[in-house]
């Protein structure tokens, strides 16, 4: 049994104050009033603020290792490392539009990595390469296509239990593809598309219920054709990614799509690294990469900084901050009964933060990782 005392405690609903947390075989036990604690596993919190471990749905790689172009249980390893050192224990490694031979690599890799005991690692997002021509934004034009059915056929056979979410441009994909997808519980994410409102709408009617990077490569709001954001706006029920780094998405329209679509709306670091090889050749420009032609292809955020931007740019609470990189990701992913909360049987991932957010601690399964 592990004591964390005299804490403050965000339990993924609301902020408890003046709490004992109480650890036991990786699993959260209890959240107590007692604050006389003492001995050998009891831990002085001194009104430090510990928080449900952050969720990274949509990462490239990190350190200098491009999974999304480089498959490897190295790549996989660096990108843990990045994601820790930003509050995120729990990431979605992801291949924008490539090859078969890159995402049947992205496959193996993953299955390796877990064979191997590598933490972290909630399964594959396959962003591509079944996406609209006209919004791949830094994707390779390339490898864009529409979806044969052997292939989907090949990719849910070898991606069985590690493919997690597949972002597409529905316009381009059957209904049969989508059909055969959720069948076999691939999360299906609206993104890179071209839709009119009509088409989105058809989509969100039709299963798919959540949408990938808001704003970013997907058909503009219009008054006279609201597109794909009128549609996600309009809808109630689509739950989206958002890259809240200043560059992919003016702050002032994140504080429009968090008003409409409240909890509904989650963060995503979109990350990826320098990258000198190959076709995703990603440049360090600022605090954004770019590639060599100029266009925007990722972040340099972690999951905590993208917190600290929305409440410092966004007038986004740190309540509302803490979930959209916590309990909603986990909702999407539907891992919301073992992680996103600090609650009796869910998994023992925390952070413990100082008064300006900065990284403490970081705990997984109950035991302590990293320490500032």
């Amino acid at each position: 049994m592990q004591i964390f005392k005299n804490a403050r405690i965000f339990n993924g609903d609301t902020f408890l104050e003046n709490k004992s947390l109480l650890v036991d075989e990786g699993k959260f036990m209890a959240v107590a009033t007692a604050q006389n604690f003492s001995g050998l596993g009891v831990f002085d919190m001194k009104q430090k603020l510990i928080v449900p471990a952050l969720i990274d749905a949509q990462i490239y790689g990190g350190n200098q290792y491009l999974f999304g172009e480089f498959p490897s249980v190295k790549a996989l390893e660096a990108t843990y490392q990045y994601c820790t050192k930003g509050g995120a224990l729990h990431f979605v490694p992801t291949i924008a539009t490539n090859s078969l031979e890159i995402m049947l690599q992205g496959i193996e890799a993953v299955k390796e990595y877990w064979a191997q005991g590598g933490k972290g690692v909630l399964g594959l997002h396959l962003e591509g390469p079944y996406i609209s021509e006209a919004k791949r934004g830094a994707h390779l034009k390339q490898y864009v296509r529409k979806p044969e059915l052997d292939e989907v056929k090949l990719l849910i056979s070898k991606g069985k239990d590690v493919i997690k979410m597949m972002t597409l441009a529905p316009e381009v994909c059957s209904k049969d593809i989508i059909k055969l997808l959720r069948k076999n519980n691939i999360i299906i994410s609206a993104g890179h598309s071209n839709a009119t409102y009509a088409e989105a709408i058809k989509a969100f009617d039709g299963g798919i219920n959540i949408a990938t990077h808001l704003y970013n490569a997907m058909s503009p709001l219009n008054h006279r054709e609201p597109g794909m954001v009128g549609a996600i706006f309009d809808s109630g029920k689509v739950r989206v990614s958002l890259v809240a780094d200043g560059h992919h998405v003016d702050y002032a329209a994140i504080r429009i799509a968090k008003r409409l679509l409240a909890d509904k709306l989650f963060l995503i670091t979109d990350a990826v690294t320098e990258n000198k090889e190959g076709h995703y050749r990603h440049q360090l420009s600022g605090d954004k990469y770019i590639m060599p032609d100029g266009t925007l292809s990722g972040s340099s955020l972690t999951m905590l900084q993208a917190v600290k931007n929305c409440i410092q740019y966004a007038d986004i609470s740190l309540e509302e901050a803490l979930k959209m990189a916590s309990l909603y990701p986990a909702i999407v992913l539907g891992i919301d009964q073992q992680k996103g909360r600090i609650e009796k049987k869910y998994d023992a991932d925390f952070l413990v933060l100082d008064e300006a957010l900065n990284l403490q601690a970081i705990y997984r399964a109950g035991e302590l990782i990293d320490a500032a």
